[in-house]
């Protein structure tokens, strides 16, 4: 084989080895492409739902919570800054019943469910701005010093708490009363 054509095959073997290497790496892009962008939406999604919705509204499950077989105590402090704090006892399967404590304007501890005897059934609750609680469901908004005040119609259930030697203290009997709200079997 003369040195000639030895070296157009070795050209045109580097030459199709370049075209298939530049392939795959084209090919490789869509698919890099689709994993950054899925990764991102999963972390958007994250981000989304640990903000809860957007409010000031604070998640919040306290390792200084004390339950007992007949009441559950938080710490005073905790609700110090005014931000209204999600809980959730769960009954059973099918049912948990959720609510929330916040220190109002007025500097009340006060309780309520995370539902109203008009909006229950959506089952989205109240999510705080400022110093109103917001209904998800239809946006209306209750001063937070009207809470646990007011009863009946679009305002949030309340729901009886005592304040006791620097705790919040809640009767699971009073949590349980609030059962129908958290009972999206009976939707209407």
């Amino acid at each position: 084989m003369s040195k000639n054509r030895k070296g157009n095959i070795a050209k045109k073997s580097a030459e199709k080895k370049a075209i298939i290497l530049e392939t795959k790496r084209k090919s490789r892009l869509p698919v890099l492409l689709v994993s950054g962008l899925a990764v991102l939406v999963i972390a958007a999604v994250a981000i989304f739902m640990t903000r809860n919705n957007g409010g000031e509204t604070v998640a919040a499950e306290s390792p200084k919570t004390d339950v007992s077989a007949t009441s559950i105590t938080y710490p005073v402090e905790l609700f110090a800054d005014g931000k209204a704090r999600h809980f959730r006892h769960k009954v059973d399967d099918a049912i948990t019943i959720q609510y929330f404590i916040l220190k109002s304007s007025d500097h009340v501890i006060r309780a309520a469910f995370d539902a109203c005897d008009v909006c229950w059934p959506a089952g989205k609750g109240y999510q705080q701005s400022g110093d109103v609680m917001v209904c998800r469901n239809c946006g209306r908004k209750f001063a937070s010093v009207m809470v646990n005040e007011v009863k009946g119609g679009c305002n949030p259930a309340p729901l009886n708490r005592k304040v006791e030697d620097g705790k919040v203290v809640l009767q699971i009997n009073d949590i349980l009363s609030g059962k129908q709200y958290f009972d999206f079997s009976k939707r209407g």
